[in-house]
């Protein structure tokens, strides 16, 4: 979709886009590719303890993961699941819904036929509820033969993992509803197999089952029966199953007899199987029930688990229940064999979905034919797998003091918790988060958890009012005391030796002399006595003044310039963008960025205008009048004027306010449709190099550059090559021109941020070559039009004048002894491996840096690493700012996944993934993406979670949602476009995402959707799943996504919320063309845009609000964000994802 603006879409979201190959689905009878063992899909109950006895496997390289071969991905369904024993008594019989799943058993390691897929409506709640009940998370340890108390745990590790076992996946019953669960609600109405119409029945609630983490025990429910659905809409929404009664002693599957190792389904289909409602083979009869999905305390009447290692796991079986027998000969890899409750049969087609995973889209061919309605039958429940929301709200529950960062290797609260930081000796993690706060010690070990080594590093992140900025430490003339050997700076970890006279450095060990002035006696401890008073020496976070060796030449730097070069061509001036430019600088210059308010900024500006050619202005304060001077020659640009061009806001006030009059007027009946580029920023290089300082270019541009200039592009934006291996060529800039006129910016300390108004394809991969490599921004305007997109424009164009810069800046990441820094992501140029140099750095950009081992880290030391960035603030100060951390080491592989860090790891990840398209094609991305994941998973599962039925879905605790947030990367626009993505707007969040930190990342990938009912006090609403499920349609909701606000409006939202908000009584009677709120006099009404307001205040982007009304066109962009939803891409939803990755992790296990 378009990233800026609702625009004409090609085609919208959901629709069968033209040329789309369809994914291919494992139908009833078929089968997987051979290398899959037999899928028994997403378990429950959270557990972990010893490492299975066993061979262990052999590590993997540290080349990145080996791409598992090519193959549709097939949406396996889930068999028929029961949160406990269905009752005796009969309830009516199940409504059809709008999306049928083949049933029955299936064997998974065949081949594999295909069928055709098409758009539609997502599944119902009731579907997507029902599907997942078997999955539970709770604590407590295996069952033990004596029954299902807690037996105490294999290990005294803490608890780190969560277990989602499907050892005995209930039927789900529909009867009366579970004792501890809220009551269900019913499904939309729709013809069986038929497409339904958006929101066809009543709404589904918020919650409509029992939330995702209950602390309840199994409902009370008799056992022996299982749930069948027939295909027909019968009047009520109530179901039970009546297929064969199910084994009542076992909680595990028999094996099959050895000749069905790998013959699956069954040959006969029992006789109990109702031949109309299931066209094949009928799964065998399931075992009974387990408890819904659980992380509460245990029961008191249980054996108290030891010490801290509650296993994270609920017994899989009702009380009396054996164990798992043990793996016999005729099962692959000691796999159960599936039974008719075992998640893993394979889904049929869903009519309303492309689902090519992990494959590409091709553009190019027909539709493919609808795919055949066939019998419905039940997904995993939603509710049962790991919830964001869930985690998000437990984490703010927990975070109540602040978070001190002086105990190392402390994992701190998740970016979407508020909290307050103390500075006590490590860096705030709002300037330093990192992938694992617990690294292994040896390569070896970091290579068989495949978990990446990373910190995103944000130098000069701006902190809220209630935390002291870093403070600045002046050592006059001498300048900061450093380390003789690898020259990192005075920190914490430096240890005083030989009473004060000597410092050990914590880095590489080597002693330096401490110079007379800085000596200090030390005290009992072998603290120096003014540790406390001395920033360097007890804080994290500082500055450095730097002296005049650490300056450009050896001279100290001028202050900054400003330079604004704004295109005069027809469509600037036609579209407004010019006008608004022009009224907007008036007043925007006395803002620019200043150390102390009550000065005035010491930054000077300087104005251009172009098309074809170049206009430079003379606004020198004596003048009477500006002067316009035309280079006409674009090929050897020079700067006409030296006296003139930069001056100083106050004193030239009079000229500058008269130019910013003339030059909409001046252009108003221009012709000139052509333009140019790398011109502009050759004349801005050439302003600041004359003027001998580092400053910042505003390049307002609208147009492909095709006039003859250096620089000059053209058109080769091509569809067909989407999805092929020639489509990473589109990535890549089409000249090398830019690349080398950005090496001369970063010398010079130029710093580019581009503002592009496109009314086209404008190659913003080339285009974006400057600003990228020079620190710089881009900020896009599809379709600009002055009345609907000025006030995010305005918005976005005055924080980036006012924000805090630092320019001329290069950043270098230290490390101690047995690690390095070996890759860099962001938005700066690198001419050798360990500088990272950028013309400019604001308060909002994020390096990330990799880490890898070259020798053996220590448990006692732990691992340290600094982060130093010298820089000229924007009074021309010349300063080095210091950020350090130290994380702890471990020699145990449970001990790293107990203290990583999701959002993190994603946005290491993504950064990964973006930056690979340039030399991979998308699919090999997503693909190594994918086995990466696995390999993490399956490490943690072979290592550190207790022996467990294969078919049990086992996660770290606290990487419980990566398969959530991964799925998120692998179909956002970037990887899996649909076909109204342009490639402009790829490029251009290819090139947004390399500089975000992980709180805007986290946003970007998994949006915060709040339902808007109750607006009371301060405190938010919770927010719901990205879900179209979670949609009432008698509700309001409002989704932010860190680049759009989104106001979805239910068909039948209540009179009394359109009054409020809108000011209208009627659905009908809201305009859903409006960009803003209409201010009411009510407190919900007030209580909303502050919200709204607070929302744009957190972000770096101003986020434009579009209403969206249930059923309208705009719809299909809003559902676009939802998620955990099927893309229109051909992206899986949540709940195949998963189980997706849990075959993956089978496979490599096995």
């Amino acid at each position: 979709m378009n990233v800026n603006q609702q625009t004409p879409m090609a085609s919208p979201y959901g629709q069968p886009q033209p040329g789309y190959g369809q994914p291919s689905y494992a139908p009833l009878g078929g089968g997987y590719p051979a290398p899959y063992a037999p899928y028994n899909g997403p378990a429950s109950a959270y557990q972990h303890g010893a490492p299975p006895q066993g061979p262990a496997r052999a590590p993997p390289t540290s080349a990145p993961p080996a791409v598992s071969s090519s193959q549709g991905y097939s949406q396996y369904s889930q068999g028929d699941i029961q949160n406990g024993p269905p009752p005796v008594a009969q309830p009516m019989q199940r409504p059809a819904v709008s999306q049928p799943y083949t049933p029955g058993a299936m064997n998974l390691s065949g081949p594999h036929p295909s069928y055709p897929q098409q758009y539609a409506v997502p599944p119902s709640m009731q579907q997507v509820t029902n599907q997942m009940t078997g999955m539970q998370i709770g604590p407590g340890p295996p069952p033990t033969p004596a029954g299902p108390g807690y037996a105490p745990p294999l290990t005294s590790q803490p608890p780190i993992s969560a277990a989602y076992s499907v050892a005995a996946p209930p039927s789900y019953t529909q009867g009366p509803p579970p004792v501890s669960a809220d009551p269900p609600q019913p499904p939309p109405h729709s013809e069986a197999g038929g497409p339904q119409p958006y929101y066809g029945g009543p709404p589904p609630p918020q919650q409509t089952f029992p939330p995702s983490f209950s602390s309840a025990g199994p409902p009370s429910q008799a056992p022996g029966q299982q749930q069948s659905f027939p295909s027909g809409p019968p009047p009520v929404p109530q179901s039970t199953y009546t297929g064969p009664p199910p084994p009542t002693a076992q909680t595990s599957f028999p094996p099959p007899p050895s000749s069905q190792a790998s013959s699956f389904p069954p040959t006969a289909p029992p006789s109990t199987a109702p031949p109309a409602q299931y066209p094949g083979p009928m799964p065998p009869p399931g075992p009974p029930s387990q408890p819904p999905f659980q992380s509460g305390p245990p029961p008191q009447s249980q054996l108290p688990p030891t010490s801290m290692a509650q296993a994270n796991h609920l017994p899989p079986g009702p009380p009396g229940a054996m164990q798992q027998p043990p793996p016999q000969s005729g099962m692959q890899g000691g796999y159960p064999p599936q039974q008719n409750g075992a998640f893993g049969q394979v889904r049929g087609p869903q009519p309303g979905y492309a689902g090519q995973y992990p494959g590409q889209p091709s553009y190019g061919g027909p539709a493919p034919a609808p795919a055949p309605a066939a019998p419905s039958q039940k997904r995993l429940d939603p509710d049962s797998i790991p919830s964001p929301i869930q985690v998000i709200e437990d984490d703010k529950a927990k975070t109540s003091e602040p978070f001190t960062t002086g105990v190392r290797g402390q994992a701190p609260p998740l970016v979407t918790t508020n909290f307050q930081v103390k500075d006590q000796g490590n860096a705030s993690p709002r300037f330093v988060r990192c992938t694992a706060y617990n690294m292994p010690c040896t390569a070896d070990m970091a290579r068989q958890s495949q978990v990446p080594m990373a910190a995103v590093i944000k130098p000069l992140a701006t902190l809220p009012p209630d935390e002291t900025p870093p403070y600045i430490v002046d050592h006059g003339e001498g300048g900061p005391i450093r380390c003789n050997r690898c020259k990192a700076y005075m920190c914490p970890y430096m240890q005083f030796i030989e009473g004060g006279r000597r410092f050990q450095c914590g880095f590489c060990s080597c002693v330096t002399d401490v110079p007379p002035h800085y000596f200090q006696h030390l005290d009992h401890t072998g603290k120096r006595v003014d540790c406390y008073d001395r920033p360097e020496l007890s804080a994290g976070s500082y500055e450095f003044l730097a002296t005049v060796d650490y300056c450009k030449n050896n001279k100290l730097p001028q202050p900054p310039a400003y330079i604004f070069l704004i295109d005069v061509s027809y469509n600037a001036v036609k579209s407004g963008m010019v006008n608004i430019v022009c009224q907007e600088l008036k007043t925007l210059l006395d803002y620019l960025p200043r150390e102390n308010p009550d000065t005035d900024s010491v930054v000077r500006v300087g104005f251009i205008t172009y098309n074809k050619v170049l206009h430079f202005y003379n606004v020198k304060s004596s003048l009477a009048q500006p002067q316009m001077l035309v280079v006409s020659d674009v090929s050897d640009m020079f700067l006409p004027l030296l006296d003139g061009f930069l001056v100083n806001v106050s004193e030239s006030r009079v000229v500058i306010e008269s130019l910013l009059e003339q030059i909409p007027e001046m252009f108003a009946d221009t012709r000139e449709t052509e333009t140019v580029f790398g011109p502009v920023i050759q004349a801005g290089l050439e302003a600041l190099k004359a003027a001998d300082c580092a400053g910042k270019l505003f390049v307002f541009h609208t147009s492909l550059p095709i006039a003859e200039a250096p620089g000059k592009l053209k058109n080769r934006e091509d569809k067909k090559l989407v999805g092929t291996d020639k489509e990473k060529s589109l990535f890549q800039p089409q000249v090398g021109f830019y690349g080398s006129l950005a090496k001369e910016c970063v010398a010079q300390g130029c710093c580019v941020d581009l503002f592009l108004f496109p009314n086209q394809y404008v190659d913003v991969a080339t285009l974006g070559v400057v600003p990228v490599s020079t620190g710089g921004s881009i900020y896009k305007y599809t379709y600009f039009q002055a009345q609907a997109d000025c006030e995010r424009f305005l918005n976005d164009l005055r924080r980036d004048v006012q924000k805090p810069m630092g320019f001329d800046a290069v950043m270098r990441v230290r490390t101690s002894t047995g690690i390095r820094a070996t890759d860099f992501f962001g938005s700066f140029y690198m001419s050798n491996t360990t500088d990272v140099e950028l013309a400019g750095l604001d308060c909002d950009k994020t390096v990330t840096v990799e880490f890898r081992h070259d020798d053996k880290l220590s448990e006692e030391t732990g691992a340290l690493m600094q982060c130093a960035v010298l820089y000229t603030s924007c009074s021309g100060q010349r300063r080095l700012r210091v950020h350090n951390m130290a994380v702890n080491c471990c020699f145990q592989l449970a001990d790293l996944y107990r203290n990583c860090e999701t959002d993190t790891i994603i946005n290491y990840f993504s950064k990964y993934a973006y930056r690979s398209v340039l030399t991979t094609p998308t699919k090999t991305v997503r693909d190594t993406l994918v086995n990466q994941c696995a390999q993490i998973l399956s490490c943690y599962r072979k290592n550190c979670a207790s022996p467990s039925s294969a078919g049990q879905l086992i996660l770290p605790e606290c990487m419980k949602l990566l398969p959530v947030y991964l799925n998120c990367v692998l179909k956002s626009d970037m990887l899996l476009p649909g076909g109204d993505v342009s490639l402009d707007d790829r490029a251009y969040l290819r090139q947004l995402l390399s500089c975000m930190d992980v709180a805007e990342s986290h946003l970007f990938f998994y949006p915060r959707l709040l339902p808007l009912v109750k607006l009371e006090g301060d405190s938010l609403p919770v927010a719901v799943r990205n879900s179209e499920e979670r949609l009432s349609k008698g509700g309001v909701y409002l989704l932010e996504t860190g680049l759009h606000l989104f106001l979805w409006v239910g068909a039948n939202a209540q009179q009394e919320l359109l009054l409020n908000i809108f000011g209208t009584p009627t659905f009908s009677q809201i305009d859903p063309n409006m960009t803003s709120l209409p201010i009411l006099d009510n407190p919900f009404s007030q209580r909303l845009t502050e919200i709204v307001e607070s929302f744009r205040a957190q972000r770096s982007r101003y986020m434009k609000l579009m209403v969206v009304k249930q059923e309208d066109k705009a719809e299909l962009i809003f559902k676009h964000f939802l998620v955990e939803d099927k893309s229109g891409s051909g992206g899986a939803s949540y709940v195949d994802f998963l189980c997706h990755m849990h075959k993956e992790i089978r496979q490599l296990l096995s």
